[in-house]
């Protein structure tokens, strides 16, 4: 291994990596922005992004970047945790000169500032792993100035809070940034309905149980932030990052447990609590070396400190004969680090970059459940060596690439260790000024969750309990996607005929096991997955212009699984998700809603979260006032049940009464002089979240 990694440090400047279609329109310029203030608002469409530029209009209603970015055709604004989403669903990765960024550092810029915004629906290679979506904000050239601002968004008579404050200071060469943010939840009318049917030793089983609990989380981030650059020379960025965590649910219920022909009522009672601490140091270099090399340095390192507990118990309430009891304490010490090191040489009609990512996660788990006392290592580690040439002729654009990835986990019980090439193409044509057709193909190893991974073992219910698997291996993702795009002033939209093929793909499924003298909900490779569709998504402006607009996602697709054993589970969906706006001088309101779905998880078929929101927001000068209502006439509901061909059949009913007609107040304040150092990082990473089971 060792003779491996200096392999990957010395031919990391010999092979090429890019994130750009153009050059001239590269996320990674260091180039001096010019001082031009862009009059109309256009899109410019790549093969792997899209540029929007913003009107006086748009600029002057705009408090700061984050209004302007829920503008987009496929962005929003997602009023359960007050920031920008993708209408399209899957996480979006946002970049400042390209940065990742907050959402207190978006709204630290103000609207005069932003150049442009660089949508990527197509990820450059670096992010594939970590992102669907990669937003880029391009800022004009420092200056002396200050920022700050605060918000609270509120349902108060239940437990429903989102709050923030941040500050920025720049001056000359030097930028310091402070933020919070808290999320908090606390409801206490959330009813679930669990029914398990089963047959064991020749006698059919059912538990019916129906269970009321109160649960929630807060989640804190503090953020200091220091930088000092210049602009096309070089950047240094240290940012120390503390997240503090704490979740409880505490449950009461009752069931209806059948044996054969015998009955009994059980009382049921299920608590689990989790926090953690979670500080992390961020620092990041880069360097001009002539005019067309860069040389750029990123180190990450963070250590998490977890507690988590769980209390599950089951017994007969006439006699109060104990079921089962299930305590299950796990402390454990966790430390992450990423490296990465990336050259850039710009050629005259193209761009070569190279890089070299090293992750490793170690967590020590000190374990007591049903299988008694453990203590325990495990080891996560990731190498990464890609190149990738990007350039343009004509209205022909392409990106090309070629990345090894090395998978090492190694646990008590295995070790795994493989590697693989990670191949990725983008090619595009531009059909007139307002069409273009893209095509993207990629092959990605993805590793399995520490979850999916952990020996540890929980009893669910009676005769069920679940556990990880250890053996399990890594999944390969094979992805094509041939996408049209058309914009005009009535429509920005993008039809993208889509196809997904998975082998060793990472299944949930119940077994027989002797061991536990009942059924083992667990882990596999299945032998492959599916998924094939088209969807639709962007934006209407009948007339034109913001004072109505449609944004939607509509999607019908397949997806199938067939799993070690041969059996093969279909399913057929039409994704879909709709926001309906209206903006007149400085009043806006907005109604986003959706039909749920089943879509497969494993051994399961599960919707999504569903969707009646409405609020509405008046502006004026720094301030803002919101109002709105929540899950309007419904409350929060998530379904499941088990595949057809599952050894349990399994349903679960999931209600967040308290979600229901959830009133909300908001209020916020941001003020911003002068213009902002944002560097033009080309780097980015961070290390895995915390584990817990």
């Amino acid at each position: 291994m060792k003779k491996l990694l200096i392999l990957a440090i010395g031919l990391a400047p010999f092979l090429g990596y890019s994130q750009e279609r153009n050059p001239s329109d590269s996320i990674l310029k260091t180039k001096e922005i010019q001082e031009v203030l862009l009059k109309s608002q256009k899109k410019k469409q790549f093969s792997d992004h899209a540029n929007y530029t913003f009107d006086k209009e748009a600029l002057e209603k705009a408090r700061h970047s984050k209004d302007l970015l829920t503008t987009l055709p496929e962005l929003q604004l997602d009023p359960i945790s007050n920031t920008v989403t993708s209408i399209k669903g899957g996480k979006i990765l946002f970049l400042i000169n390209g940065i990742e960024a907050s959402d207190n550092q978006i709204k630290s810029i103000a609207p005069t500032n932003v150049v442009r915004v660089e949508y990527f629906d197509i990820p450059p290679t670096r992010f594939v792993t970590r992102a669907d979506t990669v937003v880029n904000i391009v800022t004009r050239n420092p200056e002396k100035g200050y920022s700050y601002g605060a918000d609270i968004t509120s349902a108060f008579i239940t437990g429903f809070v989102n709050g923030s404050a941040y500050g920025n200071y720049t001056k000359g060469k030097n930028d310091f940034g402070l933020e919070y943010n808290i999320n908090l939840r606390d409801y206490d009318n959330r009813i679930v309905d669990k029914i398990y049917e089963y047959d064991l030793n020749n006698l059919r089983y059912r538990s019916a149980e129906q269970q009321k609990d109160h649960f929630g989380y807060t989640d804190q981030n503090i953020t200091a932030r220091y930088t000092n650059a210049e602009t096309g020379k070089y950047a240094f960025q240290a940012k120390l990052n503390l997240n503090i965590s704490d979740s409880f649910s505490n449950g009461n219920g009752q069931s209806v447990f059948s044996q054969g022909n015998l009955q009994n009522e059980h009382g049921t009672v299920h608590n689990r609590a989790s926090n953690y601490l979670n500080p992390t140091l961020d620092l990041y270099y880069s360097k001009n070396i002539g005019k067309k090399d860069e040389l750029s340095l990123n180190l990450v390192g963070s250590h998490y400190d977890t507690n988590s507990t769980q209390f599950d118990r089951e017994w007969i309430l006439n006699s109060n004969q104990d079921v089962f009891n299930n305590d299950m304490i796990l402390k454990a010490k966790q430390n992450g680090i990423v490296a990465e090191v990336a050259h850039s040489h710009s050629f005259e009609k193209g761009k070569l970059n190279s890089g070299y990512r090293i992750s490793n996660n170690s967590i020590s788990n000190d374990l007591q459940n049903l299988a008694g006392n453990s203590n325990y290592t495990v080891n996560y580690l990731q190498q990464y060596l890609y190149t990738e040439y990007s350039g343009k002729k004509d209205k022909f654009t392409y990106r090309l690439g070629l990345g090894l990835t090395n998978i090492h986990n190694k646990s008590a019980e295995t070790t795994f260790d493989e590697w693989a090439f990670t191949p990725k193409i983008v090619l595009g044509y531009q059909l007139k000024n307002n069409q273009s057709i893209r095509f993207s193909s990629s092959y990605i190893p993805q590793s399995p969750s520490s979850d999916a991974l952990s020996s540890n073992v929980v009893q669910v219910v009676p005769n069920i309990v679940r556990t990880g698997n250890p053996y399990l291996k890594s999944q390969h993702s094979f992805g094509n996607n041939l996408v049209y795009s058309f914009n005009s002033k009535y429509f920005d939209l993008n039809a993208n005929a889509f196809y997904w093929f998975r082998n060793r793909a990472s299944n949930q499924y119940y077994v027989l096991n002797q061991n536990v003298d009942g059924y083992l909900l667990t882990y596999e490779n299945a032998k492959n997955s599916q998924q094939y569709g088209i969807q639709l998504t962007g934006s209407v402006k009948p007339f034109g212009n913001n004072l109505l607009v449609v944004k939607m996602v509509v999607a019908p697709a397949t997806e199938q699984l067939t799993t070690s054993r041969g059996y093969t589970f279909k399913n057929n969906y039409i994704g879909n998700y709709f926001n309906i706006s209206t903006e007149y001088k400085s009043f806006s309101a907005q109604y986003q809603f959706n039909i749920p779905y089943y879509t497969i998880n494993g051994a399961f078929l599960s919707t999504n979260e569903n969707a009646s929101h409405f609020f509405a927001s008046y502006k004026l000068r720094e301030w803002s006032f919101t109002a709105g209502m929540y899950w309007i006439g419904m409350p929060s509901e998530y379904k499941t049940k088990s595949q057809s061909e599952s050894l349990v059949n399994y349903t679960q009913h999931t209600q967040i009464f308290n979600n229901k007609n959830m009133f909300v107040l908001g209020l916020s304040y941001d003020l911003s002089s002068g213009k902002k150092l944002q560097i033009q990082k080309k780097l980015e990473n961070s290390t895995a979240p915390a584990a817990t089971f």
